[in-house]
């Protein structure tokens, strides 16, 4: 396990651009590179971030080496689940940030805090460039639990809260056309927009697992959404 504390900002970093992150998430020939969404790359900070940035790359208790046939879905509390990719790459995974929030206006509260997500992205860059996945990894897609808190207790606050949609992630047959077979859901709950999504693979075939990342992954039977 490797701990580093820091509040490093889109300038530092050794100097890398947003672009040059970007293309290192998003590596030319990933056949998951066209999920990378480019939203939190091109994002201009708005305002001061608001948590002390914790730059751990946590232990992975729930997998213990590569399965070629499963993509993962890490679905945790705002960056915890860039490094919690970051350590799956380590194992042989590709991770895939799926993070399409915006930035709030000038003076705006935001429901859902970004600022942290970026400069997670660009200091994770450096650290998924020293890892060399294979460019045929199988993915593990990133996502913000958060991004569906829309509780606004005044006008103040900013509404930058996002659903995922079926467009967002790759299709049953895309799955199966690179060999992916099982999809295993890491969080806290499955969410109701990836509830719809997962539901629509499961019906193609594609078994759906899931763990709280405390104890090994197991089938479940996702209910059609209401």
């Amino acid at each position: 396990m490797r701990v580093r504390y820091s509040g490093i900002d889109r300038k530092e970093s050794g100097k890398m651009t947003n672009r040059e992150a970007f293309e290192i998430w998003a590596p030319t020939g990933c056949r998951w590179a066209p999920w990378v969404r480019p939203v939190p790359f091109i994002m201009k900070h708005t305002g001061e971030i608001n948590q002390i940035m914790n730059y751990t790359i946590p232990s992975v208790c729930y997998l213990k080496e590569i399965q070629a046939d499963t993509a993962i879905i890490l679905d945790l509390p705002g960056y915890e689940s860039i490094m919690e990719g970051l350590a799956l790459a380590m194992l042989g995974w590709r991770p895939v940030p799926l993070f399409n929030g915006t930035n709030e206006q000038q003076g705006a509260i935001p429901l859902v805090e970004n600022h942290g997500i970026e400069r997670a992205l660009v200091w994770g860059a450096h650290e998924l460039n020293e890892i060399k996945t294979d460019i045929s990894a199988p993915p593990a897609f990133l996502l913000d639990s958060n991004r569906m808190h829309r509780y606004k207790p005044q006008e103040s606050y900013f509404d930058n809260s996002w659903d995922l949609f079926n467009q967002d992630m790759p299709t049953a047959e895309y799955f199966k056309n690179n060999e992916i077979t099982k999809i295993i859901v890491r969080g806290e709950t499955i969410n109701k927009d990836l509830a719809k999504i997962l539901y629509e693979l499961q019906q193609k075939a594609i078994t759906i697992m899931f763990t709280q990342g405390y104890e090994p992954p197991e089938k479940i039977l996702v209910k059609k959404p209401q």
